[in-house]
């Protein structure tokens, strides 16, 4: 067996977006890391193919949201069809501040472009490498690798784990976690095509038909992807392809299968029967035949080992939940492990990422598990919520030990925990142009972001002491100051709040502090004077 002599920081199995989401995350902050992955290639599959706005908002932080606008198409909407009878339209509408809409790309394609930033950062995948089992001790853990090719084995000391590696995660069974839940005993087609229909472009369509009795006993859905009149769509697998086993040695039938590929001519017939409009579908780039498990991990970590995606939780594709769930989990953890190398995080940080995660993975199992009984439309709430939520825009980490404390006063506008909204209306003396939020936090870590409705040069000049000791090189503070108040002897970088939208979105009717965290979330509000509340706050993360 070979030894790393060297020490990576952190070693990264699975290089699905997942995994590359973590490792460029970690790989952006200057944290060594190897990632990893058994395939010799990038598969071909338009598996996953939902953007989230949620998600947008976060590959905007890192600076590679342009390369995703250019490869993928809006999702503006679904086309509902029952029993050939057109239902009500569905527009995914979202309100004006939200910067980005829904989006759709092949799984494939977002890998891509994953991979061609992470490897800005001098590091790419390491293929035909599987990790096969794993050790741990109080100063990290030691992995072993084999080549599938070749059969040469390599022992890699790091100082963390981070399992990315799917439903048949390695790392979670290394682990010995829980992995409760069920399948469910339908199977599925996917494949992507083209058809020749003029439905309206950028809907995705779900048409069904339903007995007498008024269950479902057939459906097509058919999601639009970049090129002409090109579908991922999905079907009820015929009996000449259908299989009673459906399970893995590990029991958790979850994923493609091979050697059942559906042909062209199956695709058709579904289409001739279930289509809104008679059409040919041809071009057909891949199929497959899929089952569905709904799982969830009892804890996301374990010391200095960690799951994420799909080892985590696993559920049914209804509402392009899953790879953004698993995406939005990397993130939430590199962050974490880039401080925790740095020496900088006490172990509460890294603690947090199950306390705030395990629960956002939870809610999603049981939501698409009832979504795909009983439809989106079954959801709780007004059609706007239901509309958020699906966008993951309402998450939120209320109570989390990293945290501020969530005011009870009704203080309008988020709290510690929730989503740091965008705005726009932002102007300098410099720029001729205004701006949003969200340009002056990309590419940085921490900000804290000073509300002043009045001068308050003392406010300023404490916070830039306080932001000259932040450990981190992309972390800033910059005051938005409301109309009107001169910025022109600011301490700090200084933007007017000209159009009024920070303050209503935020809810700061009286001069506040805010600290955004690197995943987009706020760690706290503070009223001023600011400065021992927010050392404190600081310290939880970063440690004395």
């Amino acid at each position: 067996m070979a030894h790393n002599d060297g020490h990576t920081d952190v070693l990264v199995v699975g290089a699905g977006p997942v995994g590359l989401t973590a490792a460029a995350e970690l790989r952006r902050r200057g944290v060594g890391c190897r990632l990893v992955d058994r395939l010799p290639a990038r598969l071909p599959y338009a598996k996953a193919v939902g953007i989230q706005p949620r998600t947008l908002e976060l590959w905007d932080r890192a600076g590679l949201v342009r390369a995703v606008l250019e490869a993928a198409v809006p999702m503006r909407g679904q086309l509902t069809y029952v029993n050939g009878v057109e239902q009500p339209r569905l527009d995914l509408k979202l309100p004006p501040e939200v910067p980005y809409g829904f989006a759709a790309l092949p799984q494939n394609e977002t890998e891509r472009i994953l991979e061609e930033f992470l490897n800005r950062f001098g590091t790419g995948i390491e293929r035909n490498k599987e990790l096969v089992s794993f050790t741990r001790d109080a100063d990290g853990v030691t992995s072993r690798l084999v080549d599938v090719v070749t059969g040469a084995e390599e022992e890699v000391r790091s100082r963390f784990l981070v399992g990315c590696d799917g439903a048949h995660s390695v790392v979670r069974k290394g682990l010995g976690l829980g992995f409760a839940g069920g399948a469910f005993p339908e199977e599925y087609m996917l494949a992507d095509v083209e058809v020749d229909w003029d439905l309206p472009r950028g809907y995705g369509v779900r048409a069904m038909h339903r007995a007498d009795g008024g269950a479902v006993d057939d459906v097509l859905v058919c999601i639009p992807l970049p090129g002409v009149r090109r579908y991922r769509v999905s079907m009820s697998v015929p009996a000449e392809l259908s299989s009673a086993a459906g399970q893995t040695g590990d029991g958790i039938a979850h994923g493609l299968e091979g050697g059942r590929a559906p042909e062209l001519s199956h695709i058709q017939a579904v289409l001739d029967r279930m289509s809104p409009q008679p059409t040919v579908a041809s071009t057909m780039r891949w199929s497959s035949v899929f089952r569905i498990s709904h799982r969830i991990v009892d804890r996301y970590s374990d010391g200095r080992v960690f799951v994420a995606g799909d080892a985590a939780h696993i559920h049914p594709p209804t509402g392009a939940q899953g790879m953004n769930t698993g995406i939005q989990d990397a993130w939430n953890l590199a962050w974490k492990l880039a401080l925790a190398v740095g020496g900088a995080a006490p172990p509460l940080l890294l603690d947090s990422y199950d306390a705030e995660r395990r629960p956002v993975g939870t809610e999603v199992v049981d939501r698409t598990v009832r979504h795909a009984a009983e439809g989106v439309q079954a959801d709780p709430g007004d059609p706007a919520t239901v509309m958020m939520r699906q966008a993951q825009l309402l998450v939120d980490y209320r109570g989390s030990p990293i945290v501020g404390r969530t005011e009870r006063d009704g203080t309008a506008g988020p709290q510690p925990g929730d989503r740091a909204p965008d705005c726009g209306g932002l102007t300098s003396a410099i720029a001729a142009y205004p701006l949003r939020l969200y340009d002056l936090l990309r590419d940085r870590d921490h900000v804290c972001v000073l509300y002043l409705t009045g001068p308050d040069t003392d406010a300023m000049t404490e916070l830039a002491a306080l932001a000259a000791d932040f450990p981190t090189g992309r972390s800033a503070a910059c005051p938005v100051l409301a109309d009107g108040v001169p910025a022109d002897d600011a301490p700090l970088p200084a933007y007017r709040d000209d159009r009024g939208e920070f303050a209503r979105l935020y809810g700061a009717r009286e001069s506040t502090l805010f600290v955004v965290r690197p995943d987009g979330y706020l760690g706290d509000r503070i009223a001023l004077p600011a400065g021992k509340a927010l050392v404190s706050h600081l310290q939880g993360i970063w440690g004395s």
